[in-house]
């Protein structure tokens, strides 16, 4: 027998004592430390303050919404405004489509409850995708016009399948719902 016939086995243990390091702690607790969260409700008993925190906190998904617009995929780096008035303007416009993409995504989320899921990025059921990995599914969908009749290239069963989590109304542009047209 030789050695590398052996089998082997190793172990090997760690220990290590773990330490706050004050001089690090202390800059950061006061430049972050602290955080001032206003309203307008001043009846402590309508709104406590572990209530009114716990609201913030529920805020994440429009703070995430925002991070969005810096994503370069919605280019809002490549657009240039001189007037604080187009400014203003983009501004609203870009919080009205960050509206939409919220409630899309909410709806699509609260359907996803009642069901498997949907694949995501690698392959796995979950019931909160993005909207956003949901679009990126439906980007080589095109429309086709072929002497006329219209018709939808590349519509996969997996797209198929998500397309059944959303309304009529949006079902229709891929030619799947012919339903009255909502108002």
């Amino acid at each position: 027998m030789h050695k590398w016939d052996a089998p082997s086995n190793h172990s090997y243990q760690v220990v290590a004592n773990v330490s706050l390091c004050e001089e690090k702690i202390k800059p950061e607790q006061k430049q972050a430390g602290r955080f001032i969260i206003a309203t307008n409700v001043l009846d402590k008993k309508a709104l406590s303050s572990e209530e009114m925190l716990s609201k913030y906190k529920e805020q994440q998904s429009t703070e995430r919404g925002f991070k969005f617009f810096k994503d370069p995929m919605f280019l809002t780096d490549s657009v240039f405004l001189k007037s604080p008035e187009r400014i203003e303007a983009l501004g609203l416009i870009m919080g009205l489509c960050l509206l939409v993409y919220t409630i899309g995504q909410r709806q699509l989320r609260r359907t996803l409850r009642k069901t498997e899921g949907v694949k995501n990025q690698l392959g796995r059921l979950t019931k909160k995708p993005t909207l956003r990995w949901i679009f990126q599914c439906f980007q080589s969908i095109h429309v086709l016009v072929i002497k006329g009749a219209v018709q939808i290239s590349n519509l996969t069963e997996e797209r198929l399948g998500i397309l059944k989590f959303f309304p009529c109304c949006c079902q229709r542009y891929y030619l799947l719902c012919f339903g009255a047209v909502e108002k």
